[in-house]
């Protein structure tokens, strides 16, 4: 429930954006370069203004012309924590905008995320498939996790959030996550209120992949 208000304020705002930026046309991503992110920090959790979000909390920046580099951002890298193996789709394989394309691996518990984009995967990080850990480290940098050629970028920019709603997303993404499981709060607070490496410790171990699944739009 908590996460369709979540939707449902995201809808909300988006038709808000809408009707402001009529006429105008988003690309996929800025012009500067994905490794010169700019982040900033909503409720202790990182934005980036260099990169696309997906609602299903992935990300996409355009690495070149028809070329956008993938991960997860450090929302959904503290809910995934200490995942054991992570399952990427193979290079050559078609993914589609908002289908499940990946998954995660914990305690004997698997949990999916959709994509941020539509198009053929050309490179995967196979660095984080030997060491998982980088997600958690490094969500927007060394834990990116997919390349993809992205033959039609103007519609798959209409489906990601305006950059101007970013913000109340991730605000509104973290109220839910608190109010659904109030220990989390804490969790969370720790270090001057920068998220834990893993959110997900202090879930009981049958609410992980239920938890993620949900915010992740896969469940």
């Amino acid at each position: 429930m908590t996460v369709v208000l979540v939707l449902a304020v995201f809808l909300v705002f988006a038709l808000a954006d809408f009707i402001l930026s009529r006429g105008k046309s988003p690309r996929l991503a800025v012009e500067k370069p994905v490794t010169a992110l700019e982040p900033a920090v909503v409720d202790g959790f990182t934005v980036s203004e260099n990169v696309r979000y997906h609602a299903g909390h992935a990300w996409c920046a355009q690495e070149r012309k028809h070329v956008a580099r993938v991960g997860v951002d450090q929302f959904a890298a503290a809910l995934l924590g200490s995942v054991e193996k992570v399952s990427l789709p193979r290079p050559g394989q078609w993914i589609r905008q908002g289908q499940k394309a990946w998954a995660f691996s914990r305690n004997g518990e698997k949990v999916e995320m959709v994509s941020p984009v539509e198009g053929e995967v050309v490179e995967v990080n196979t660095e984080i498939a030997k060491n998982p850990a980088l997600l958690r480290e490094d969500p927007y940098g060394r834990g990116w996790m997919l390349k993809v050629h992205v033959p039609d970028e103007e519609n798959t920019s209409r489906n990601l959030l305006p950059k101007s709603l970013i913000s109340n997303w991730m605000r509104t993404a973290v109220e839910a996550l608190y109010a659904r499981q109030p220990q989390l709060a804490g969790a969370t607070a720790a270090d001057g209120g920068v998220p834990v490496n893993d959110v997900a410790a202090a879930l009981p171990k049958t609410e992980w992949s239920k938890v993620a699944g949900e915010f992740f739009l896969t469940r």
